[in-house]
Order: C-alpha cells, then structure tokens, then sequence
C-alpha cells in the first residue's frame, strides 16, 4: 500500500494523583485547562539522550525542550490532522538561510527565548546540546548520524543568536533531522554543575530532573506512578498551549483504563488493546477514537543471524513460511493494521512497508528446513516486550504454535517494559516479537536504522550485508530519481529474500479521548502533542 494512504469504577480509580486531585474526579468537575491522561507505562527517564529511554521519554522531551525547528501540520480529506514531513516550521530559531551551496545553515534564535529557570538561551547552549547529541553514542548519536550529522566541528556559534551547521555531504535527512526530538536545546550551564569525570555529559542528573525551556516543564514525577506537567506561561516559541496542566497517570490494567475513559475520570488514553479500540469506535456517544495507520512502521519478527541455526537464510525463510499470518490479523491486531504478507515475491515498487512474497505454507516451510539441516527441528527462545503484551503476547502465543508445526521449540521470553530497550541493544537474542517505526518516513531511513551493517542501533538481528549498505547509501544521496527507485527496490528485495526479520503487520496509532477533548494531531513519535490540545 501507498504510505501516502493511508467496568465499573475500580480501585486505580481511587488512587490520588499528583497535587491532591483524585483520578475519580470527573471531568464535569476538573477545570477545562486541565487534562487527565491514564496509559500502561509512562517515561522511564526524563532524557531522550540516556541509555534506553521509551517511548514515553521522548514525550517528554518533545513537550519540555524545544529545537530550532518542528514540522507543519496538514489536515487529510476525511478530516484528521496529521503532521506534514515536508514543511518545517520555526520553533526555537525564528528563521534560517541555506548556504547558496547547500553545505550549510544558519539559523537565527529567538531574541527572547529563556530556559525554565529564567536562563536566556544563546546559540551556546545550542552548540553544547548538539555536540552532546552527537557524543554520547546509542540512540542519539545514530539518530543525527541519520542526517549526516556526526560531528562536533559541523556546529558552530556565529554569535549569541546565531548558529550554524555545516553538513558533511548534501543529505536531503539533514534538515528533517534537526526537527525530530533528539536534537532538543539544553541548558548547557545547568546540565555543566551536575558532570563528572566518568558522566561528562551530565546523563545520571538529566535522567531525573529536565533542563529544558520547553512549553510544558516537569511538576513532578514518581517513576511507574505518574509524571504532572505544568505549563511554561513565559513560552514564546509557539502559540501558548491552551491546557495548564496535565496529569499522566500508569494504569497498568486496560479494562481500569477503559473504564475510567467512558465513566470520564480521565480525558485521554492511547495504549489500549486493539479489541477494546474496535469497540469504542463503535460508539461515538461519549468517546472519540482517532486512528491512523503508523508510517514507516511494522510488528515484525526477528531473529539473530549471528548464531545458529539463524545463520542460515533457509531457516529464516522457513520460519517466514510458516508464521500464522491471518491468525495475527484476525485475534492479535483485531485487523487494526494493514498486512504486510501475501505480495508478490519480486518487489516492483518503493512503497513502504509493503508486503512480502511470504505467506502460511506449512510444506514449504517444513521442506526449507529440512534442506537447511534441521528435519527434526530445534529449541530456541523467543523475546517480547511485556509493556506492549496487548498486543505482543498473542502474537508471540500463536507464533511460538506455528513454530511448533515444523519442529521448532521456542519458549517465550517475557521482558518487562522497563529493560525491554536495553534487552534489545544487547542484540542477543534469539527471536523476537517487535515493533519499530521510523521517524523520518522514507524508506532508506528505516533501513539505516535496522539493516545497516555500521552499528545500527535497531539492527536487532545483527544483520550485515555489504551490498545492502551500499543501496542504503545509494537511496539517501542519489540525485537522480531512477537511481534513488532502483536503490530501494533492490534493498527491499534482499531484505525480504535474506529475511533476517519478517514483517508482520504495519499498526494503526489509536488514541481514545472523550469528546470534549479537541485538537489531537499525529505525529511520527507516537506521543500526542499537549501543546496543541484543548477540552472544548
């Protein structure tokens, strides 16, 4: 497909939320300028730089740190508002100007721009943040890397308001880079009192406390209970959000969740089971749900290349053959996704995700693995992320039967969603349940995150392939529209015949919210906008 298509009141309702206001308090009574938000698992860390942040840290930093530039917005046919990937937008810098040789730009900060704490932000502060970016390693240096930017000497300080990048090579991500959440603008001499010799990037203090001048600052947070956001009433670099304060809440249990929704204790949630989605959507009286299909995004299954009997293409390849994909579907997603099995086995198009040539053959995965050595099969374990197990348990239930037709033992491996990320960096492994979405949505973006031999951070198969590293290359810089469509159809088509992961479904982002609550927005990252929400 087209990516351009695309119970009763429970005891979690009488826990306390942060500053004396019970999660029980309806919203006929709550002020219109605050928002409640109940979700299975919130941030576990406060920094998007350290080591193994989640997806609900990078909410944070989206909300509490600005960067020079955010992307526009651009309203579909049917009505839903999504963010535009090819209009960037000032934030932090008001303006920006291209070198006439394309290999730089300058941008112009805002003269009265302050950090939470009062703090003038200079271009100092920008330089300090981005050569932080680019050092620590992991995620967020890949991340810049992404856009060729990957170097403490591509940034410069013109003067106190004004600021500079000089690419490396002319990188059509480059500045699209610079607009997603890791390049956010610290306060460089806050973050400088809390540094040691061992932390010189001042990681343990940032983990726990922010040092942003975003729109929203932290009011407080108590890892796995609840995080509350204040707003910055002293903003200037965006339209004054219109709610004060928001109250992000765990609830670990969806049916609490749902409950709370529809009996109006809290106004907002967006990690429901997708059966629980299918069925509020049936009924708009009270709540509203928002879905859209996650570009650049697919549940996969992958499994490590770099021991046995995954190093060899015709296990993998039995394993693709295999895999229940209609049971998937059907009784995991609830046909809230869109396939990615049952294509055509040559790829004629650079649409992605699409579908691969893979699909149930129980006989041709059994004869593959006989080829390949293992008639009788094998033991193995395979992994899922027990903070996504809405969704992620079933599948890996029904994946690991399946396994079992041809003769492959898998015990499931449960990772609680707190080390999950981590887990996955070890890149050890054996198999496993996963959802990865790429920010920047082309394809030679998600295939430098997963498939590039150099280190890729989410290259969780530990897969290396010398001539799909040159079409990723290839795809990024080509000039030439044939060349750019030849690269990408190529590397899809190792990468589905090699299999080191097999794509599974590609999700919908759905988030239900009552019905007073007005202006959601997708975005890439996954994490509703606060900034641009209201209660009607």
């Amino acid at each position: 497909m087209d990516r351009r298509q695309f119970i009763s009141q429970t005891a979690a309702g009488s826990m306390a939320l942060g500053g004396g206001l019970p999660l029980a308090a309806h919203a006929q009574s709550r002020p219109a300028d605050v928002l409640v938000v109940a979700n299975e698992f919130g941030p576990n860390s406060l920094d998007i730089h350290t080591v193994g942040a989640n997806r609900p840290a990078y909410g944070v930093s989206w909300i509490c740190y600005d960067r020079l530039m955010t992307y526009g917005r651009k309203t579909l046919p049917d009505g839903r508002v999504v963010y535009d990937r090819d209009k960037l937008e000032p934030e932090l810098a008001e303006s920006w100007q291209m070198a006439p040789d394309g290999m730089s730009v300058t941008f112009k900060l805002r003269a009265n721009a302050r950090f939470h704490d009062g703090t003038p932000v200079t271009a100092k502060d920008v330089k300090w943040s981005f050569d932080r970016a680019v050092s620590v390693g992991g995620f967020p240096t890949f991340q810049m890397a992404a856009g060729s930017l990957s170097k403490p000497e591509q940034f410069e300080v013109v003067d106190d308001l004004t600021f500079r990048v000089k690419f490396l090579q002319k990188d059509k991500l480059a500045m699209p880079d610079l607009a997603v959440p890791v390049p956010s603008i610290f306060n460089s001499e806050l973050v400088k009192k809390h540094v040691t010799a061992q932390d010189p990037w001042g990681l343990n203090w940032t983990r726990n406390n922010t040092a942003g001048g975003g729109a929203y600052r932290v009011e407080s947070w108590k890892p796995g209970q609840e995080i509350i956001y204040i707003r910055n009433d002293n903003w200037v670099c965006g339209p004054m959000p219109k709610l004060r304060r928001i109250v992000q809440r765990d609830v670990p249990n969806a049916g609490n969740r749902r409950a709370l929704l529809v009996k109006g204790d809290i106004d907002i949630t967006y990690d429901l089971p997708p059966k629980d989605f299918s069925e509020l959507s049936s009924d708009a009286s009270v709540v509203k749900v928002s879905s859209m299909p996650i570009e650049n995004s697919m549940f996969y299954l992958g499994m490590n290349v770099t021991k046995p009997p995954f190093n060899n293409p015709k296990v993998r390849q039995a394993v693709a053959w295999v895999l229940p994909y209609d049971k998937l579907f059907d009784n995991a997603i609830y046909k809230r996704a869109a396939k990615l099995y049952g294509g055509s086995p040559k790829v004629s198009s650079i649409a992605w995700p699409q579908p691969t040539g893979y699909s149930t053959d129980v006989a041709k995965a059994r004869a593959l693995l006989a080829e390949a050595g293992y008639a009788n099969g094998f033991e193995t374990t395979i992994s899922f992320d027990l903070g996504g197990a809405t969704i992620g348990e079933p599948m890996t239930v029904l994946i690991q039967e399946s396994l079992a037709s041809i003769g492959i033992k898998a015990q499931i491996n449960k990772i609680p969603g707190a080390t999950w990320r981590a887990a996955l960096l070890k890149k050890d492994m054996p198999m496993i349940v996963n959802r990865f979405g790429g920010w920047l949505d082309y394809p030679e973006y998600f295939f430098f995150w997963c498939y590039h031999s150099q280190d890729a951070v989410f290259n969780t198969m530990s897969y290396k392939n010398p001539a799909l590293d040159k079409l990723i290359s290839t795809a990024q810089f080509a000039n030439e529209r044939s060349v750019y469509e030849g690269a990408v159809k190529d590397m899809i088509q190792i990468a589905y015949d090699e299999v080191p992961r097999v794509p599974l479904l590609q999700p919908t982002m759905d988030v239900a919210m009552r019905r007073d609550v007005q202006g959601y927005m997708y975005w890439f990252h996954l994490q509703p906008d606060y900034r641009q929400l209201s209660k009607g």
